[in-house]
């Protein structure tokens, strides 16, 4: 059945869904600065020449992998800086953490983005060694927007960019948006000025992955029903890449839109476990 204007609206406005929004953003940056300030981290080490390309790296001694964080915002808003707490679960169990930063929109467009994203992946590959990164076992991780680029990158020939994608071991969707036409009926493409071809063209279900490791695709189970599915529209679309033993997306129960990242640093959430799991 199709959907309404404002049913478009209401199922992919999430700071309308959660009216408190602004707290988790708050309390994300005062958490993050203090991991910043605990853990050996370099900050804002250059990728490219953009403004925003840089990114904050966190060794943990290159023991067992690294996790390539990407952050949400729908494109448009939101920074790495309000994103380091995720690092600090990861490095504690022995996990070299990037956390990258991206151009927004409307200053450019998502191919843009899509095309920072993987200038920041081929960068810590041919660079993290000399900062004691393990770029040997790579999980590829995001939220939101950063959901979307995480399937963006598993969709990329990475042998065109001169790395071995078997580098690339796993990667952890969480909340993301997967097919990118909907948006074109809501007030956010505003700023993300898409059109149908576009859409389409930055659409992972209309692609294939090509790195064939596990995605572990997640969401809140009470976020709203179009964010629920999308996760099952990537699902559906990518059989080849489901985790062993998983039947469904991961639905984490009783979080939104935003309290679902937090379960990603919680060491003792299934969220964080299953995506840790990743590497093995």
């Amino acid at each position: 059945m199709a959907l309404t204007p404002e049913e478009f609206e209401r199922g992919y406005n999430n700071r309308a869904a959660v009216p408190d929004y602004a707290k988790y953003f708050a309390r994300w940056a005062d958490e993050s600065a203090r991991v910043r300030s605990a853990l050996h981290c370099v900050v804002d080490a250059r990728y490219g020449s953009r403004p925003k390309a840089t990114m904050d790296l966190f060794p943990a001694g290159g023991r067992r992998g690294l996790l390539f964080f990407i952050h949400g915002g729908y494109w448009r808003s939101l920074d790495k800086s309000g994103h380091s707490f995720v690092a600090e679960p990861f490095v504690e169990h022995g996990f070299d953490v990037a956390v990258i930063n991206y151009e927004l929109c409307p200053a450019v467009d998502i191919a843009t983005i899509e095309s920072e994203c993987r200038s920041a992946l081929q960068w810590v590959v041919k660079n993290g060694r000399q900062h004691g990164l393990n770029v040997d076992r790579i999980v590829i991780a995001g939220h939101s927007a950063g959901g979307h680029l995480t399937a963006v990158l598993l969709a990329t020939d990475w042998r065109a960019y001169g790395i071995d994608p078997s580098v690339i071991v796993g990667g952890s969707g969480i909340s993301g948006v997967y097919d990118l036409e909907p948006l074109l009926q809501t007030s956010i493409n505003a700023d993300l000025r898409l059109d149908e071809a576009s859409a389409r063209a930055s659409s992972p279900v209309l692609s294939r992955p090509l790195i064939k490791r596990p995605l572990l695709i997640s969401a809140g189970a009470s976020e709203t029903f179009e964010f629920v599915r999308q996760s099952q529209l990537l699902w559906d679309a990518w059989p080849e890449v489901r985790p062993r033993k998983k039947t469904a997306p991961m639905l984490v129960e009783g979080v939104h839109h935003f309290s679902v990242l937090d379960c990603l640093a919680d060491t003792s959430h299934p969220l964080f476990q299953e995506t840790a799991r990743l590497f093995d």
